[in-house]
């Protein structure tokens, strides 16, 4: 697992706007500890401001579909109270540098913030749930807006990737750039139910054969698609757009990179139910020119260079710090 670390310094939005539009992560059963969980140069990390990122990662990693092992806890929870640790390191250090954010630049960003709630009484009722007043909210923005300041001071702006740098990437990692065959289709869908009779998949069958007649007949593929078509594509005529080999259920797979375009399957059959495929376009794989990745490639490897030393900037600040570290 890397370090946590990284993406709260360098996330275009402060950490404080995640946690307050996800009011539901507090659900999370967490043990209480009594007094700070680590100091900082004396300075004290709550263990309310750990159970908010223990909760807001736990949240995170439920709405991505990923299931967090008990046995990864002991791992996530030691890496958050260091992410705790860094930003609290870096904040210090924001202050010897004479870094302060205006109050205009803290107003903007607390506007933004409300501006994802339904209503004021909404924001107040979930910083207070989260045993926060706004005073603190701006607290937490002019932190995090002053350690970003920081890092592109001491970090981005001492970074350059030159083009030599990212062609001998290009060079050096060919199967990166390599773009697989696609297609661009669409259908029309009549649905049949997994536990379907064999009665009623004959009646779909009949329906589509009555749609594909349709088809023969001149009538419009999009229309149809409109008109007929069970699944969710059926408001844009059935498109689906482009897809590669291994994004679609193998059968609608076959029969779509088997046509040519304009072209219009026979009726297919998967697990979704009966479809009549027509191909729009097919572009054949290919391994991207320089030329079009190399802005992307630039940004990506100064994104990673960025990352890499401000991992090193922090660890440095930590030989002078005195740490403890209470949990």
């Amino acid at each position: 697992m890397k370090r946590i670390f990284g993406p709260w310094i360098f996330r275009a939005a402060i950490i404080t706007a995640f946690v307050l539009v996800s009011p539901t992560a507090y659900g999370q059963e967490t043990q209480t500890i009594k007094g700070p969980v680590a100091l900082v140069n004396g300075a004290k990390i709550t263990n309310n401001e750990y159970e908010r990122e223990l909760n807001l990662y736990l949240q995170q990693a439920s709405q991505q579909g990923r299931q967090v092992p008990e046995m990864m806890m002991p791992k996530i929870k030691t890496e958050i109270l260091n992410n705790l640790i860094d930003r609290e390191l870096l904040f210090q250090e924001s202050r010897k540098n004479n870094i302060d954010i205006n109050t205009e630049q803290v107003d903007q960003q607390l506007k933004d913030i409300k501006a994802r709630f339904p209503s004021q009484t909404e924001f107040e009722k979930v910083i207070a749930q989260m045993k926060l007043s706004e005073t603190d909210v701006k607290s937490q923005i002019k932190r995090n807006m002053a350690i970003r300041e920081l890092i592109e001071s001491q970090v981005t702006q001492k970074i350059n990737i030159t083009d030599e740098e990212t062609k001998a990437y290009y060079d050096s990692h060919p199967d990166l750039f390599k773009k697989p065959e696609q297609v661009k289709a669409s259908h029309i869908l009549i649905k049949v139910d997994a536990d379907a009779t064999e009665t009623q998949k004959a009646q779909a069958r009949i329906e589509l054969v009555k749609i594909q007649q349709k088809l023969k007949n001149g009538e419009d593929f999009a229309a149809l698609a409109k008109e007929y078509s069970q699944g969710p594509s059926n408001v844009k005529g059935g498109d689906l757009g482009y897809f590669g080999r291994g994004q679609m259920v193998k059968a609608f797979e076959n029969a779509a990179f088997a046509l040519k375009p304009n072209e219009v399957s026979e009726i297919v059959e998967t697990r979704f139910g009966f479809h009549l495929i027509k191909v729009v376009d097919k572009q054949p794989g290919k391994t991207m020119a320089y030329a079009e990745v190399k802005d992307q490639l630039n940004r990506n490897l100064k994104r990673e260079k960025i990352q890499e030393g401000a991992k090193l900037y922090i660890d440095n600040l930590k030989k002078d710090a005195n740490i403890e570290k209470f949990i």
